[in-house]
């Protein structure tokens, strides 16, 4: 039996998540977070049975007992279950004493402190929250090491670069070859950009993510993002990692050695794939889903991306090739922009101007501490 914590249970990942632990007798749920959604919380509750809850905003605490108690009105779940809140409650999760791997599905900078909780706990991590090593990258792998841990990426390019370097130790990589699907806006120029819809940003051709990971994608902020993940995984300078264009959503990502020799991960665009994948690490078990048919596929097409019209990828590589606080800079500007594009406050264009804007008025710290990622990420997006 393997016992999980899931923090952002009732998000994209999350939700799949708890599919695979659906279809795993042998995979149990010790404890899970949650705070958008308080009713499919309250149904999660009631299906997996953990026994530790965050729901992060204290005073969402009161409607879910309501609802629990609605649907138990004899009062025995809520008995089982401790109910908890906050940053200190979503690191108790994170840190569960009975939990072997932590699924860190939260988004935004609020997952970074419960990430590094669940390494000083010794536990496994699982990790789909991108700002973790964007913005504390350097910490984390540090205390993984020094915990003697492993982090498992969830995110399928991560993945695929994870899966490709499988019976590799030792060989020496050349490059790694993250793709991108291009997202909705491939092709489009400056102009064409420029009256941007919420809609239309939030149409992705082959994947089905939240929001915020959704309109990153179409920006290219996301690739960026997973640039400066993948050199903190992999342990590789940022001029070693090439973004390929791959519209099909095919190939997932690949790795190129010193040989020339490169080994590709593909399949269908399925998140549970690279989710099973780091929960059951190393095995695999069957899975669910539409298989890749290469004869009705035909073709794979690979582009350059256009780092003129989406310079979020552009600002990215700046960012972790200047390194320090500048990462959460790119990440903490980002993250506020779209929020702004979301309210409706700045038009599309206007998000990587955002960025390059507040990357050029920081004074990087050479080797920041976690309270400082954590106070200049907090400014930053609270404007």
């Amino acid at each position: 039996m393997k016992r999980l914590s899931i923090l952002g249970a009732t998000g994209s990942i999350g939700t799949q998540t708890l599919e695979v632990v659906r279809a795993n007798p042998d995979l149990s749920v010790e404890a899970i977070s949650g705070n958008q959604n308080i009713e499919l919380l309250a149904e999660q509750i009631l299906e997996f049975s953990p026994k530790l809850v965050c729901v992060y905003d204290e005073k969402k605490i009161a409607p879910l007992s309501d609802l629990l108690i609605e649907k138990d009105p004899s009062g025995q779940v809520l008995n089982r279950i401790r109910l908890v809140s906050g940053m200190e409650g979503l690191c108790e999760t994170a840190a569960y004493e009975s939990t072997d791997i932590t699924v860190g599905a939260v988004v935004g900078m609020v997952g970074i402190r419960p990430a590094m909780a669940a390494i000083k706990a010794g536990k496994d991590l699982a990790l789909a929250n991108k700002e973790t090593l964007v913005c504390a990258g350097a910490l984390i792998m540090s205390e993984a090491k020094t915990q003697g841990v492993n982090i498992y990426p969830v995110d399928s390019e991560h993945s695929a670069i994870f899966q490709s370097l499988n019976g590799e130790r030792g060989n020496e990589i050349d490059k790694i070859l993250l793709t991108a699907s291009g997202g909705p806006f491939r092709g489009r120029t400056k102009e064409e950009l420029r009256n941007v819809t919420l809609a239309d940003a939030l149409k992705h051709p082959n994947w089905t993510m939240g929001r915020k990971v959704t309109i990153d994608s179409s920006t290219l902020a996301n690739k960026g993002l997973e640039v400066i993940e993948a050199k903190w995984l992999f342990d590789v300078e940022p001029q070693q990692i090439q973004v390929v264009i791959q519209p099909q959503s095919i190939i997932h990502s690949a790795v190129q050695f010193k040989d020339g020799a490169i080994i590709a991960q593909l399949g269908t665009p399925d998140m549970k794939i690279p989710i099973q994948y780091a929960i059951l690490y190393p095995e695999r078990r069957f899975l669910e889903g539409k298989r890749v048919d290469l004869f009705e596929l035909g073709n794979l097409t690979f582009e350059k991306p256009d780092l003129d019209t989406f310079k979020a990828l552009a600002l990215a590589y700046r960012a972790i090739e200047t390194g320090g606080s500048l990462p959460t800079v790119f990440n903490a500007a980002n993250e506020r922009a779209v929020a702004d594009f979301i309210d409706g406050k700045i038009g599309y264009l206007e998000i990587a101007d955002s960025i390059e804007a507040e990357m050029d008025h920081h004074e990087v710290i050479a080797d920041p501490t976690l309270e400082e990622i954590i106070t200049i990420g907090e400014q930053i997006i609270s404007g």
